[in-house]
């Protein structure tokens, strides 16, 4: 019969397909609710008042119209709609999909059963399916997976908020208007349940049975199903655990599949009591904490509490008695297992006669571990008790008690543990490479040593006292051809012949009285060596590896290894060699991946690196934080170096008195530097002795996790800094500007000098390190301030100063300002508000209007410079850009209000633009024309000027950051300032020849040479902020007008309040606004 997962087997591809995909979409479901936008969760109230109109749940669709309209009739909330559309159609199609897939998946499983039953597949039926080995699992596995993404999905995204993100994404997408469109299908399976993950949350009725029946699905296929899981041990897993009291653990996740099953026919829950005790005695006798998928814990106590026959069923496993009973066996099995497992762990014991020897020892030790560990793990997880349930904190409490849980001795007993299982699989690998070729060099050894033997008793070959003996010598020469003769391939064979080979060398020394001659015992004793070795080579079978692999699994702790993250740190805080253990155990975890991966691989699915990457990732981020203990302990130890060398060391004259060097030698405080700086090293040691390690498929390099860790803690100690250090108070008499940059900047350059110091001892390259993290930190938060100008947002995702392994932590906003420069630009332009300041332009300066005491001049941007460096002063100088941007466009929403809609206004500048006109000539009776216009028009004024003199003051900031800019550039690299002004220079002239003589050439629009040198031109501060395009837009009638009017108002313009320069004033339309905007 051809192989169920042959190829040219079509029923047996459909469904492994199936199942592959299955696997994929629950993993793309975890991966997406790390990504579910906050505001889908209507947490806050600001999120509630401004988004609770454009964001519904499932009652849109009761009267959409109504919604609509409502939208419809409030331009600003439409707006605030297309915004709200434009930011999250992409996350949304992205979640859609993959809701879509859930229904797609339980869609195609249903069609391959009714091929089935229909005799599509030749003579394949769901009963021979469920015949057939693989068949039976797939079949399992199928209906299973179904089960797990429904409720991962409850799970990990609450009902409510996929409630709203469906609704969303149908008003925003083109599915609504989509005939084939199979989102109203989705929206009836995905509906809120009304269960919350939430601890304490009540549970809604008949869930989750209900969930379950939303599509239905054979009653015949889910009863055999059943059958099968409840009577059958589909994956052979009780070979790899002999032991009778192993049973519980080896069908672990046959068990899992089952609980996840049994939804699909609540009935046996409810009222099954034969078949439930059946279930119970079989899998969950000594158990009742499970993992169903990837970690994902489930207490039966909690789960089975609302069905009767499953309640009735556990209550004997729940038995205190019965606790008792399993947590003291497990007690008592951890006591005996500790001594053991180290004895096997001590250095030159497991070698390799040892191992061949004892195979079936070592085994049995492993499964008594794993089997110990995974049950104290599982029974005393908080993630599997309720706190706020009685019955099960007393379960807890017992369980922890009877079994004298420490969660440091497991912890230990999971790392030995890990450390021997991954030596015993190294061992074994290597033994397995080298099998044929050991056996065939001792095969070759033992075969000349009887031919040697031959030869002495052949008189021709000269031994002490040794007579000629034909009858020997030919007996020996016959044994020589028949070890010679022993064949690799026919290993059965080969053992048995091996065995009556050493019996009759072991007879031949006692009846021909050969032990007088020890030369001759020994050369038949080395022989039998060989051959004992041959037979412990040929049983070297990849059978122990596999089982080794099945014994060893730990995806029940993808999850609840969180919880010995701190033992983890606070061990390796004390002894930075433990790293090399705990690699063992991370490779110990990353078998889970074989789970979730298997039937994607058997598929040759294309999913397969997604899902791979995915879960490698999860686990590499894992390993990167419980290693981030390392960074931070650096980072302690650095802080305190750093405070020594500032307050403690005096710095050494290069002149000295002898009588002054033991006041100078601070022998005490150079000894505590020297003593901070030897552990860091240490800590660095700890590390590197971790090897390269391939996690999942992502190859785990130390020296670049070190790097990484440390670029961590320093992005974090950092950004905290600057988040900390540069919060203002608008009240403050005096402005806390200055004082906070001068202390910032000390903050900065403490870090900066401890980046100095430490690069040498960790063979990091730290100016390089603090160049790129500063700048990623200071360019993330200017973007962040900038998406509030923003229709589109940059989310974090893709951001491309944002990083998954290096994160920049996002603090709450303390005042308008969403990050630390929007506080520190807001703050400027407060100091040097033209209302009540005075800028002098000759002397760079702000005074204050009343008091005429100076405010601020261009050292503050010097300070700036020192606390922020280049990147901080450009990130200021784009925010003010945006700032710029939102200003004009206030002002054309002014202009538009006040005049263009304004009737009276209108009547006014058209009687004033036929009494000026032609431009060229007098104005007749000019007082009484100007000061008619003045009149009419006085109340447009204030909101006016007030939008031009914040653009006038912004530009003059722009302007002093610019020579700011360029002034280090100069200083601190003249080659570099000197090339860019120089190429700036010749790209103009080549422009403007062009223009001149079209043949010429010009940078095409696919040549990003002009964007590129602007980006690095306005870093070296070689621009000119006035000559800047902010805004284009439409000719605007009678801006020339509105000028000549304020000028009349104000003829005597002081130097804050900047006047618009008007390019063609008799030209009416007036020109466009980007040719108005030049600031003076």
């Amino acid at each position: 019969m051809v192989d169920f997962l042959a190829e040219n087997n079509l029923c047996g591809q459909a469904v492994l397909r199936i199942v592959s995909r299955g696997n994929a979409i629950i993993a793309e479901l975890l991966r997406l609710s790390d990504f579910i936008p906050a505001v889908f969760r209507l947490k806050d109230k600001s999120d509630q008042q401004k988004y609770g109109d454009i964001i519904c749940d499932f009652s849109y669709f009761k009267g959409p119209e109504y919604y609509d309209s409502k939208l419809e009739a409030k331009p600003d909330l439409q707006d605030l709609d297309d915004e709200f559309r434009e930011n999250n159609i992409e996350i949304l199609s992205r979640f859609y999909l993959a809701f879509e897939s859930v229904h797609k998946y339980i869609v195609d499983l249903i069609r391959y059963l009714d091929d089935l039953y229909e005799g599509v597949y030749i003579q394949q039926t769901l009963e021979t399916v469920l015949l057939n080995g693989d068949g039976k699992q797939l079949l399992c596995e199928a209906l299973y997976l179904y089960g797990v993404m429904l409720l991962v999905i409850d799970q990990k995204m609450e009902g409510e908020v996929r409630e709203r993100m469906l609704v969303s994404y149908y008003r925003y997408s083109a599915a609504r208007s989509s005939a084939d469109s199979n989102l109203d299908d989705i929206c009836k399976l995905l509906r809120s349940t009304g269960y919350s993950s939430q601890s304490g949350a009540k549970r809604p009725a008949n869930y989750p049975e209900s969930y379950f029946q939303r599509v239905p699905i054979s009653s015949t296929f889910i009863s055999m199903v059943i059958g099968r899981l409840r009577s059958d041990d589909i994956y052979n897993q009780v070979s790899a655990y002999p032991l009778p009291e192993h049973r519980s653990t080896a069908l672990a996740n046959q068990a899992a599949m089952l609980y996840v099953c049994l939804y699909f026919i609540p009935s046996i829950l409810q009222t099954q009591q034969a078949k439930m005790r059946e279930i119970v005695d079989k899998y969950f006798p000594d158990n009742w904490v499970i993992s169903v998928y990837m970690g994902i814990t489930v207490n039966l106590v909690e789960a089975w509490e609302p069905y009767k026959a499953a309640k009735i069923a556990l209550n004997y496993t729940l038995d205190s008695a019965n606790i008792r009973e399993q947590a003291s066996r497990y007690s008592v099995s951890m006591e005996g297992l500790r001594p053991q497992i180290q004895q096997l762990l001590k250095e030159g014991f497991l070698r390799e006669e040892i191992v061949l020897d004892n195979i079936p020892k070592l085994l049995n030790c492993l499964r008594d571990c794993n089997v110990s560990i995974r049950w104290l793990m599982l029974h005393t997880a908080d993630s599997a008790y309720d706190p706020n349930n009685k019955r099960l904190r007393q379960i807890k409490d017992q369980v922890i008690n009877d079994s004298k849980y420490n969660p440091k001795i497991l912890f230990q007993l999971l790392l030995d543990t890990a450390q021997f299982e991954f030596t015993l699989k190294e061992m074994f690998k290597q033994m397995l490479s080298e099998k044929q070729l050991k056996w065939e060099s001792y095969r070759t050894e033992g075969s000349e040593r009887m031919t040697e033997l031959a030869e002495v008793f052949s008189g021709v070959k000269p031994l002490t006292r040794v007579e000629k003996n034909e009858n020997l010598q030919a007996w020996f020469r016959e044994i020589s051809k028949q070890i010679e003769s022993l064949n690799y391939e026919d290993s059965t064979a080969a053992g048995r012949k091996t065995v009556q080979l050493i019996q009759a060398l072991v007879e031949v020394q006692e009846f021909h009285q050969l032990e007088s001659n020890l030369q001759v015992c020994q050369f038949l004793a080395d022989t039998r060596k060989f051959l004992h070795q041959m037979i412990r080579t040929i049983n070297i079978k990849e059978e122990v590896l596999i089982t080794m692999q099945i014994v060893g699994d730990l995806s029940y702790a993808w999850q609840i290894i969180d919880s010995f993250t701190s033992i983890m740190q606070e061990s390796i805080r004390v002894n930075p060699s433990m790293v090399t253990k705990l690699r063992a155990t991370f490779l110990k975890l990353a078998s889970a991946l074989d789970l979730p991966l298997l039937r994607i691989n058997q598929a040759n699915s294309p999913d397969l690196l997604s899902v791979s990457q995915f879960y490698s990732g999860e686990l590499v981020t894992y390993v990167r934080k419980v290693l981030q203990i390392i960074p931070e302990s650096m980072f302690t130890s650095l802080a305190k170096i750093i405070k020594l060398q500032i307050h403690a060391i005096m710095e050494v004259p290069t002149r000295l008195d002898k009588d002054k060097l033991k006041d100078y030698a601070q022998l005490g405080a150079r000894y505590e530097v020297a003593k901070l700086t030897h552990a860091i090293s240490i800590f660095t040691e700890g590390i590197l002795m971790m090897k390269t390690t391939l996690v999942g498929i992502i190859k785990v390099d130390p020296k670049q996790l070190l790097e990484d860790g440390i670029r961590k803690e320093l992005v974090r100690r950092v950004a905290y800094a600057l988040h900390k250090g540069l919060i203002f108070n608008p009240k403050a008499k005096t402005s806390e500007l200055m004082p906070k940059l001068k202390e910032m900047a000390a903050t900065m350059d403490g870090f900066y000098r401890s980046f100095e110091y430490i690069q040498d001892y960790v063979s990091i390259y730290g100016l390089k390190i603090w160049q790129e993290e500063v700048s990623r930190i200071i360019n993330y938060n200017v973007e962040q301030e900038c998406n509030s100008f923003l229709r589109t947002k940059i989310q974090d995702w893709q951001s491309v100063y944002q990083s998954t392994h290096i994160p920049i932590p996002k603090f709450p906003s303390v005042d308008e300002s969403a990050t630390f420069i929007g506080r520190l630009c807001r703050e400027i332009l407060r100091i040097t508000d033209p209302k009540v300041t005075c800028y002098m332009d000759q002397l760079n300066t702000w005074y204050d209007l009343k008091t005429h005491q100076e405010v601020t001049n261009n050292r503050l941007f010097s300070e700036i410079q020192d606390t922020l460096g280049t990147f901080g002063l450009n990130g200021l100088d784009r925010l003010l850009c945006f700032m710029i941007v939102k200003e004009l466009q206030n002002f054309l929403s002014v202009f538009q209000k006040t005049i263009l809609r304004d009737k009276a206004m209108v009547d006014v500048f058209k009687a004033m633009l036929s009494a000026v006109n032609p431009v060229k000539g007098i104005v007749a009776n000019a007082s009484k024309v100007y000061a008619n216009a003045v009149a009419k028009t006085q109340k447009i004024w204030g909101p006016y000027l007030e939008s031009i003199m914040k653009v006038g003051q912004m530009q003059i900031l722009r302007q002093q950051i610019a020579n700011e800019l360029n002034y280090s550039c100069k200083f601190d690299s003249k080659h570099l300032a000197a090339a860019l002004e120089n190429l700036n220079k010749s790209l103009l002239a080549d422009i403007e020849a062009h223009y001149q003589d079209p043949s010429l050439p010009y940078p095409k629009e696919d040549n990003n040479l002009l964007y590129e040198i602007t980006a690095s031109l306005e870093a070296a501060g070689i621009h000119n902020p006035l000559n800047k395009i902010y805004i284009t837009t439409q000719r605007l009638p009678y801006v020339s007008c509105s000028i000549c009017c304020r000028s009349t108002l104000q003829p005597s313009a002081s130097l804050t309040s900047p006047v618009l320069y008007v390019v063609d004033l008799h030209y009416n339309p007036a020109p466009p606004l980007r040719q108005l905007f030049y600031m003076l």
